[in-house]
C-alpha cells in the first residue's frame, strides 16, 4: 500500500471549499498536483457542478464574459497582443506566429488585446490629412489574420482553446456604436465578438490559478515589475509593446511579469503619424508560456531578428 490517504469525492469537495486552490490543497494533504487537478475536473464533470476557485468568479466559465479559466496541467500557451491588424500587411511577428503554432502545437492561442486598432473611431482628433482605414477595412482586415491563425491552430490541435482579453483599442468599436447609436444594443453585429465566434472574449484569462493574462494594468516602464508585485501572480499583459519578462521572488518563490510586445512592426504604419518619427522602446514580437506539472516555467519571448526573420532560443529562423 502507498500510505497515502484515499478521499472519497464529498471528503475532496469539502478539502476543496476548505483550501480553494490546487497547489494549496496539494500542499496540505500531500498529494501530487497533477492528480488533485485531475481529480477536481473528474468530480465537476460527474456532479455537473464547478468547484470554485480562490481566482474564479461563481459563473461558469463556459458563459463567463470575466474571465476564462484554462486548467493548463502541462503544455504550451502562445500569447501575442497588439497586432492593430492593418490592410494588406502581413507582419514578421505574425508570420513567426504561425510558424510558432506549428511548431509548438498549443493547448491554447490568446489574442491579448487591441488586435482591432479602430483609427477611424478614435477619441483622438485626426492628424492632418492622414488617410486611415474604415471601420470595414480593419474587420476586413482583422477577420483575415484571427482566421489564418484559427485555422493553424486547429490544424496543430483539435482541441485548441481560442481566447481573446479585450484591450482598450478593441473597445473602440462598441463604445463608438454605445454613445451614438444606444438603440441597437444586442443587435447581432454591434459587439466587436460578433466577428469572431471561434473566440472566446473576456477580460482575463488564467491558464492556471497562479497566472493571469490580460491586456493592462499598471503603466510606465516598471509595469511589469509592478504587476506581478502587485497581482500576486504571475501576470502577462501586452498594450505598452515592451516584449519582456522580469522576474519577482519572495517567501512563495518566483513568479513573473510579461509583456507580450507588439505583432506589428514597430515602425508599422499604424503608428508612423502618431509617434512623429520619434524613437520608441518597443518590439515586435510575442510570448511562449510553458507548464510543467500545472507550474508555470520561465517565460520565452519570441522576437523579430529582421525583416522575414524571427529570433527563439539563440537561433534565428526565417518564417
Amino acid at each position: 500500500m502507498s500510505g497515502k490517504p484515499v478521499y472519497s469525492d464529498q471528503e475532496f469537495i469539502e478539502l476543496w471549499k476548505t483550501h480553494e486552490s490546487a497547489s494549496a490543497l496539494a500542499k496540505a494533504v500531500g498529494m501530487d498536483l497533477r492528480n488533485i487537478i485531475r481529480r477536481k475536473n473528474n468530480i465537476e464533470a460527474r456532479y455537473g457542478a464547478q468547484l470554485k476557485s480562490k481566482n474564479s468568479t461563481h459563473q461558469n466559465v463556459k458563459d463567463n464574459p470575466v474571465r476564462k479559466e484554462l486548467g493548463i496541467e502541462n503544455g504550451i500557451v502562445l500569447v501575442f497582443s497588439d497586432a492593430h491588424f492593418w490592410p494588406s500587411i502581413h507582419t514578421t511577428a505574425y508570420k513567426g506566429l504561425l510558424w510558432a503554432i506549428k511548431e509548438f502545437q498549443p493547448k491554447a492561442v490568446i489574442a491579448n488585446g487591441d488586435i482591432f486598432d479602430g483609427a477611424s473611431i478614435s477619441r483622438f482628433p485626426r492628424i492632418g490629412w492622414d488617410s486611415t482605414p474604415s471601420v470595414i477595412q480593419e474587420l476586413k482586415a482583422c477577420e483575415l489574420a484571427m482566421g489564418e491563425i484559427e485555422e493553424a491552430a486547429k490544424k496543430a490541435r483539435h482541441n485548441v482553446n481560442l481566447v481573446w482579453t479585450l484591450g482598450n483599442h478593441d473597445a473602440r468599436f462598441e463604445n463608438r456604436l454605445a454613445a451614438n447609436a444606444p438603440q441597437y444594443e444586442q443587435v447581432k453585429g454591434f459587439s466587436l465578438k460578433d466577428h469572431f465566434p471561434a473566440w472566446h472574449p473576456c477580460w482575463s484569462c488564467w491558464p492556471t490559478e497562479e497566472v493571469v493574462v490580460k491586456h493592462r494594468w499598471k503603466g510606465g516602464i516598471h509595469a511589469t515589475h509592478n504587476n506581478t508585485v502587485n497581482a500576486g501572480v504571475s501576470i502577462v499583459t501586452g498594450h505598452l509593446h515592451s516584449l519582456k519578462v522580469t522576474p519577482f521572488a519572495d517567501y512563495q518563490g518566483n513568479r513573473f511579469g510579461v509583456d507580450t510586445g507588439t505583432l506589428a512592426d514597430t515602425d508599422g504604419a499604424q503608428f508612423v503619424n502618431y509617434l512623429e518619427d520619434s524613437p520608441t522602446n518597443w518590439r515586435s514580437g510575442f510570448a511562449v508560456l510553458t507548464f510543467h506539472n500545472g507550474k508555470l516555467l520561465w517565460p520565452e519571448l519570441v522576437h523579430k531578428w529582421a525583416e522575414g526573420q524571427i529570433e527563439f532560443r539563440g537561433k534565428v529562423y526565417d518564417v
